[in-house]
């Protein structure tokens, strides 16, 4: 209960020297000013810095897709290549086999 009540000290002590700043101090109004000027200017930054992220994000994901085809791709013909030498393969045990045959009727 004491901490809450000290609390509430340290807020009214805040909120009382919050009324007594002065906000008509030149000073005062032209940091606000250059402070303000630099909000806009950071916000302004960070929404072109969005934008080439939303940018650079699509592009990435396009290349993704185009690798992710290619590879495909690649895959495909690396099977083919594999059943066309299996096809050569098979070619030339029938022609072994043949010339055998051949042979075996020549003698």
């Amino acid at each position: 209960m004491n901490s809450i009540v000290e609390k509430e000290k340290k807020l009214i002590l805040a909120l009382t020297k919050l009324k007594k700043l002065n906000l008509h101090n030149p000073d005062i109004k032209k940091n606000i000013k250059i402070m303000s000027e630099q909000k806009n200017q950071l916000e302004i930054e960070k929404e072109e810095i969005e934008n080439k992220y939303k940018t650079l994000a699509d592009e990435h994901d396009k290349l993704s897709i185009k690798l992710e085809e290619i590879q495909n791709k690649e895959q495909l013909e690396e099977k083919k290549r594999l059943e066309f030498s299996e096809k050569i393969d098979e070619l030339n045990q029938e022609t072994n086999t043949l010339m055998d045959e051949i042979d075996k009727w020549q003698m």
